[in-house]
């Protein structure tokens, strides 16, 4: 359920298709999808500490995995195992600390010279930046910040503790490697569930029936097959969100909702079936309902969001 709600940094896979199909702004769901992910773990994490006191949901006996036993993903030789070994990292210095506080403080005054524009710390704002709310701003200013802050950050922050980050990059491509190697069967197992559900319009079946409940709260219905798609398929969510945006537009706010929605959420089902079954999890306890949770208010904050900081076209 923690992965499930796990904030979304950059949505990379939305913002790459809002560039493709020619949005004039692709970057600005970056800031809605953090907020909106934000919403998710808190309900998630929620969910998890509230249904794992249940009765239904409380550990067996036969749950347990024996001591020494190994799993489809545990089973690595001893050379393996000292090969992927990680050498300690150095301690931040004083010096490190005072350039990465110095570093942090930098990107603070822009956050609230573009946010607050009326404090005239920073650039002349324009007319539109000036008729947005404050909080539009400040989604607006993260989704701007974000992705510079990210790419500097961590290397400056390895480089600081003197990590060798190509070596760890290589080691941890190596080891994804492997566990998808391992996780094969059950990705095809879960990749063929979801795609004869497709095929018997289940999802078009669920998506007429709530359509006037949707409608009444001002839930878009046109976003309801990718809610619906996004914990099942990553793939299918995908080819959903770019329907949307095919039609609509790149820049509509059905659009950007979608988008927001998609870099938002997780595919709930995928992550249970193909890693649970990778590890030997038979029995996920809460996991399913906390990540749908999770992904039910991941969506929901999606379009509120969305609302409050993107304009309508």
């Amino acid at each position: 359920a923690i992965n499930t709600a796990s904030i979304q940094l950059i949505p990379a896979t939305a913002v790459g298709l809002l560039a493709v199909k020619g949005a004039k702004n692709p970057t600005a769901i970056v800031g809605t999808a953090f907020l909106a992910t934000v919403c998710a773990q808190i309900v998630g994490l929620t969910a998890v500490k509230t249904l794992q006191k249940l009765p239904i949901f409380r550990p067996r006996p036969e749950d347990a995995i024996p001591d020494g036993t190994q799993t489809p993903l545990t089973k690595t030789s001893t050379a393996e195992k000292v090969e992927q070994q990680i050498a300690p990292a150095a301690p931040l210095t004083p010096i490190a600390i005072t350039v990465l506080t110095a570093f942090l403080l930098f990107f603070v005054w822009l956050l609230v010279a573009m946010s607050f524009p009326d404090l005239g710390i920073g650039p002349k704002p324009s007319a539109d930046t000036m008729n947005a709310s404050p909080f539009s701003r400040i989604v607006n200013a993260i989704s701007l910040l974000a992705i510079p802050f990210f790419l500097s950050f961590f290397p400056l922050y390895a480089f600081l503790r003197r990590i060798k980050v190509y070596e760890e990059f290589v080691d941890g491509a190596k080891e994804g490697f492997q566990v998808a190697v391992r996780i094969i069967p059950y990705l095809v197992t879960i990749l063929a569930a979801v795609a004869m559900f497709r095929a018997a319009h289940g999802i078009e079946l669920i998506a007429i029936g709530l359509k006037p409940v949707l409608s009444a709260i001002n839930f878009p219905p046109e976003l309801l097959s990718l809610g619906f798609m996004r914990p099942l398929s990553g793939s299918g969510s995908l080819a959903l969100l770019s329907d949307v945006i095919n039609h609509y537009g790149p820049d509509h706010i059905f659009s950007q909702m979608a988008a927001t929605m998609y870099g938002s959420t997780e595919t709930t089902f995928y992550v249970v079936a193909v890693y649970f079954g990778a590890v030997g999890i038979k029995r996920t306890r809460h996991a399913i309902a906390a990540g749908l949770l999770a992904d039910a208010a991941g969506i929901i904050a999606s379009v509120i969001i969305c609302r409050l900081v993107l304009a309508s076209p």
